[in-house]
This record gives structure tokens, sequence and C-alpha cells, in this order.
């Protein structure tokens, strides 16, 4: 299941599960692989920006790569972001070698201009061999690299195994026209465009021509539904749905705690034993966990699936 530049649909960003303790948690991982499935995702992220990557060991973060893809019947791909190249093709290696799909590579912090952006992807996807084909991270708002669609144009046609952009942006809806009209004018190749920031904009992201979502809502039934609507022509039935499911998301997507509360919200849905994180970590205050399950509450009066046991 080689990541594909036609790839569409919703793949997931999975958190990484750990026991109260703050030890790995591998029957989470199961639970959560078999949820996503059931949940009807077309592929998993693992080892992203909200997967507490930099928390773990080598050792941990093949582990957790081995036990999703063995248990996983969708395409995995592993974040491999890392400060040097030498431990950026190690795991890449090693998670191509467990069987998953490909990699996402995001940008060091440190990159300013457009041709130190274009240079560093050349050397990251030559670290980790013209075989493994990578997803580019644009998150500007963290990662502070701002990536014009030229400069993702430059990298997809310099890169051969450049399949998919992992767009998170904000505003980002004209980049995602703007890669659209290059590709119909054959200036480059196509990528796999995912939406990532939550969700936040997915409603109208797949309408300016993103084949899906890579993001990780906790309600990810709502991502697979609006993605499938949208693409079906159903505008109408894909906004009411992704407005009902706009406040908890909005409210999971604020920045520091917004991990905390996709855990506890996939804790409370019974994906994960714990909402444990490792430190440093933000936590939920109580009023904060009261504002999550009011929103729940009034979210299951449009969304049965919001329905969560106390």
């Amino acid at each position: 299941m080689t990541l594909s530049r036609h790839a569409r649909g919703v793949y997931a960003i999975a958190p990484t599960p750990f026991a109260a303790d703050g030890a790995l948690d591998l029957e989470s991982v199961d639970r959560m692989v078999d949820f996503y499935a059931a949940a009807g995702v077309d592929g998993l992220t693992v080892l992203g920006q909200l997967g507490e990557a930099p928390k773990l060991d080598h050792a941990e973060a093949l582990a957790v790569v081995r036990r999703v893809v063995d248990r996983a019947a969708f395409p995995v791909v592993v974040g491999v972001s890392a400060p040097g190249f030498a431990a950026m093709r190690s795991l890449s290696v090693a998670a191509m070698d467990l069987g998953a799909a490909g990699v996402m590579i995001a940008p060091p912090s440190s990159l300013r201009t457009d041709d130190q952006i274009v240079n560093y992807y050349a050397g990251a996807a030559a670290a980790i061999g013209a075989d493994t084909p990578f997803v580019i991270q644009d998150y500007p708002l963290t990662f502070t690299v701002v990536m014009t669609p030229e400069v993702i144009r430059r990298i997809a046609t310099d890169n051969p195994n450049c399949v998919m952009l992992k767009h998170e942006d904000w505003p980002g809806l004209e980049k995602i026209s703007a890669l659209r009209a290059f590709e119909e004018r054959e200036a480059m190749p196509r990528l796999s465009v995912l939406c990532g920031n939550g969700g936040l904009f997915l409603d109208f992201e797949t309408e300016r021509g993103a084949d899906g979502a890579m993001t990780g809502y906790c309600f990810p039934e709502m991502l697979v539904d609006v993605v499938k609507a949208s693409a079906a022509g159903r505008r109408d039935e894909a906004h009411d749905l992704f407005d009902a499911h706009l406040p908890l998301l909005r409210y999971e997507q604020q920045p520091g705690i917004g991990l905390a509360v996709r855990k506890y919200v996939l804790a409370r849905r019974g994906v994960l034993a714990t909402d444990t994180q490792r430190t440093p970590a933000a936590r939920l205050s109580s009023a904060a966990i009261a504002e999550v399950d009011y929103l729940l509450d009034r979210l299951a009066r449009h969304d049965a699936r919001a329905k969560v046991s106390s």
C-alpha cells in the first residue's frame, strides 16, 4: 500500500496512547486502529505533530509503527521529521521496512527563504530514498515556515517521490486553488492535497480542490462524511454536518490544549484507556472539562455519535 499522488479521503492523524504512568499503551493502539477503521478512514498517520513524536525514543516510535501497521488494513503514513537527515533516514527506512505506505516531513523552523526550503526538501527526499513517497507538511502557524504555491510547485517538480501535501496554511483556500491551477496548466505534477489544521476549513477546502483531510479531530466519522458528501455534490448536507461539529472542532483546535481536548474526548469515547500526555504537556482545568462535556451534549442533539458514556 504505497502512498499515491492520487490518494483521496481521510487519513486521520492518530494520537499516541499512553498509560497513566506514561508508558506506551499498545492495547489502546489496537483499539484506536479498530476505531478509525470503523469510522471509515482511508488511511492513518502516526507520529505527527500531535502524536507527541518528540517525546518518544527511536525504539518506542518503531513499536508504535509496527503495532499500527500490523493491525491496519489501510495505508499508514509515518511522521519522520527530525533535526538532521541521518535520524530522518533511519526512521524512514525502518518504517518502510515495517510496511508503512510513506512518510511525512515538516520543515525545520530555521528555514526562511524560498531557496532554503526547496533545498531542504531536496536533501530530505534524497536522504529517505527515491523509492519512499513523502508528504510535505505545510503548517506555518506552528513551524513558522511560509511555503508559497510556487515553492510547493518547485518541491513537487524537483522530487518525484513527493506525492502529497498536508495543507495547513491559514488562510489557505487560495493556495489550494493556485496549486490546482498549476496542475491544470501542467506546470507541476499532481499532488494529493489533504487538509489539516484541525479541519477548521474542510467544508470549503474540499470545494477548492482538496482531496480530503489529514487531521485528528476526535470525531473522524464527521470528516469522512463531509468529504464523501462534498465529493458527491451534496453541498448543503456537507455544510450542515460540519456546522454542527464546528463549536467542538474550534474548541479542540486551541493552541496549547488542543491535544488535551482530543485525548479527553477519545478517552470518553472508549478509544483510549487514559487521556495521558507525556510531559511537558498542557492539562485541562475542571472548567475546561465542563465546557467540553457541554459541547458534547449539545453536539449529540444533532449527531447521535456524540452521545458518550459519563
